[in-house]
């Protein structure tokens, strides 16, 4: 539990960053948007499967 906790955390922080950044022109990278969108699903995934217990 502990570790799928700390496991949502790191993800949801590279997640967040991913879709966000921007560079100084205002544009977005797309590499970092993949990644995010990727850290994001896994993110949900562990959430909602290993910690709620939904599906």
């Amino acid at each position: 539990m502990l570790i799928d906790s700390l496991f949502v955390m790191v993800t949801a922080f590279v997640a967040w960053h991913g879709l966000t950044w921007r560079d100084d022109a205002g544009q977005s990278d797309a590499v970092r948007l993949l990644f995010g969108a990727i850290a994001l699903l896994f993110c949900l995934r562990v959430l909602f499967v290993d910690i709620f217990k939904v599906f």
